[in-house]
């Protein structure tokens, strides 16, 4: 089983959207069995919260249920409990390279860099109130993703 955590600052927009956009993928396609998927915070600020409102209504719009989530912390353990950690953008990916004491198995990566924009960022939603565009880069970066764990198939 492969287990996967997507990482951004609070836990209740861009990581949760990607894990449950990602879990409703490998559900669809047969496959999540195969996979665990999660997602934490590198801040303490939300812990405990719910998906933002906005982000849950891009979630539902798209058939995709986020109930029961309540944001977490990244822990030093999650790295060696992963398989591979995907942060949203570069002061994420620093925070989690900081919180899980370096990268020694290269297992952080950033989204979009499996949707074929290696460096680019994940705007975060909560500052720029564009869910539509998060969304997109969301899913677009899930697909890559997906693809490069299974080879394609």
């Amino acid at each position: 089983m492969t287990k996967i955590l997507f990482v951004c600052h609070g836990n209740i927009c861009r990581s949760p959207m990607a894990a449950f956009t990602l879990q409703d993928m490998v559900r669809r396609a047969g496959l999540a069995d195969r996979f665990h998927i999660a997602s934490a915070a590198t801040s303490a600020e939300e812990i405990g919260n719910p998906v933002y409102p906005p982000a849950r209504r891009m979630l539902s719009a798209h058939g995709i249920d986020c109930t029961g989530h309540a944001a977490r912390q990244l822990r030093r353990g999650d790295y060696d409990a992963y398989d591979l950690l995907v942060g949203m953008d570069r002061a994420n990916l620093h925070s989690m390279q900081r919180i899980c004491g370096g990268d020694p198995d290269g297992k952080l990566h950033l989204l979009l860099d499996y949707a074929g924009r290696p460096g680019q960022e994940v705007a975060d939603p909560w500052y720029t109130g564009n869910f539509n565009a998060t969304w997109r880069d969301v899913e677009q970066g899930c697909r890559g993703l997906l693809a490069y764990l299974t080879g394609g198939d």
